[in-house]
């Protein structure tokens, strides 16, 4: 029998009317001979029920209680859908996190998984129950409960499907697989069949809400297939699999674009040349905990250093503040900064193989009278950072240019599939 990890996402389950439509659901997959093991998340809006409760209370709860408190939303859920699986005479069993038990560090909000007992799990699995699990909790050493963070039921399912060596993670939610693009912004998008870890990984740093990011790095760590679809309509979704190494080279070149509003591009122009000069503009916006995303570095008139990097717009005022203190105690010249800012970013594995892409890319915006602020590249990808205002353009082209547009392009027969 295939043994299948199935997580359903809040809008999944966030009626009683939806819980049902699961259990429907699984119960067909029970009766079709698959072993299943099922994720699931708080019902939507619950999670933010629970925070607006503890505000109410405090405006800076204690860590630990506060993950106590957002652990009983998945709670509710396991119950809710064990007994409707009962009801379908389906046997089904219920855990929390601390039940199964996934163990995790001590880092409340953001605790990141260590290892899963899996006997409970392999013993209902032997004697035909569907084991149904909380998502987005663990437990510490200490007996202390502990969350995942947003999103953190993507990683509990890939977490299980990596130690049970299940055949496939299938992750459901109000989308039904991975889109070239956001649809808000480009109303001709395709929907892909396949996409490799590394341009998951990417399409999540950029901006795709879709997965977890920490899910997807563990699907790749412990090659684990993901399969992202839709609850609301039938279809084979995505498949998140493989490497470039495993995927035919008729792929693709460009797999999707991404793309973030509310960035912020500073510069610090002329850093009088030290060995220790970066250390210092590095370590004191670090001390402010503010992240940095694209750093571009160039060696400025007379030796000096010329510095620019973007961070996000809500930390933009900060930023400045920082930069300038330090910048007037190394001597800089000049400091610049500009917000309103947005990066977009044109990503796949076939771009490590082809010539043109930038070129290609930095034409098609020329041709939109779009300016460039700054660019970066990895082997898979490129971002461009641009005014806000000219994004949604910037985006639109993009797409027609790299022929994400055509369907035949993206969903490529070519593209290995992994059932």
């Amino acid at each position: 029998m295939r043994l299948i990890v199935e997580k359903f996402g809040g809008t999944s389950v966030g009626t009683v009317e939806r819980i049902n439509a699961v259990a429907d659901h699984l119960a067909d997959k029970h009766q079709r001979q698959e072993s299943l093991v099922v994720v699931v998340s708080a019902m939507s809006g619950e999670t933010n029920r629970l925070v607006n409760l503890a505000r109410q209370i405090t405006s800076n709860p204690a860590p630990r209680e506060n993950d106590v408190l957002l652990s009983t939303g998945e709670q509710v859920t396991i119950a809710l859908l064990s007994m409707a699986l009962h009801e379908r005479g389906v046997k089904a069993r219920s855990y929390t996190g601390p039940q199964v038990s996934i163990r995790t560090d001590d880092t409340y909000s953001k605790a990141r998984i260590r290892e899963i007992e899996l006997s409970k799990i392999r013993a209902d699995i032997s004697a035909g129950y569907i084991v149904v699990v909380a998502g987005f909790q663990g437990v510490d050493d200490g007996g202390n409960i502990t969350t995942l963070g947003r999103g953190g039921s993507d990683t509990t399912a890939v977490a299980l499907a990596a130690a049970l060596n299940a055949d496939e993670c299938r992750i459901y939610t109000d989308v039904d697989g991975i889109y070239t693009t956001d649809p808000r912004v480009v109303p001709v998008v395709r929907r892909l069949d396949q996409i490799t870890y590394d341009e998951m990984l990417e399409l999540s740093s950029m901006g795709a809400k879709v997965l977890q990011l920490r899910s997807v790095e563990m699907a790749r760590k412990h090659h684990v297939p993901l399969r992202v679809l839709s609850s609301f309509k039938l279809g084979d979704g995505t498949i998140i699999s493989g490497t470039e190494k495993e995927s035919h080279m008729e792929s693709p070149l460009v797999s999707g674009i991404a793309f973030q509003r509310k960035e912020a591009k500073l510069s610090l122009l002329g850093i009088p040349s030290s060995p220790n000069a970066l250390k210092v503009v590095f370590a004191a916006i670090a001390e402010a905990n503010i992240n940095l995303d694209i750093i571009i570095q160039n060696l400025g008139a007379h030796g000096a250093t010329d510095l620019s990097f973007t961070v996000a717009a809500e930390d933009y005022r900060l930023c400045l503040e920082v930069v300038y203190s330090v910048g007037k105690k190394l001597g800089v010249e000049r400091i610049e900064g500009e917000s309103d800012l947005a990066k977009i970013s044109v990503i796949g594995v076939g771009m490590r193989s082809h010539t043109g892409i930038a070129q290609l890319l930095l034409e098609t915006l020329v041709d939109q009278g779009v300016t460039t602020k700054m660019i970066s590249t990895s082997e898979i990808k490129i971002s461009v950072v641009v005014h806000e205002s000219e994004m949604d353009r910037a985006v639109l082209a993009l797409h027609t240019a790299f022929h994400l547009d055509d369907e035949d392009e993206v969903n490529s027969s070519n593209v290995l599939q992994i059932a």
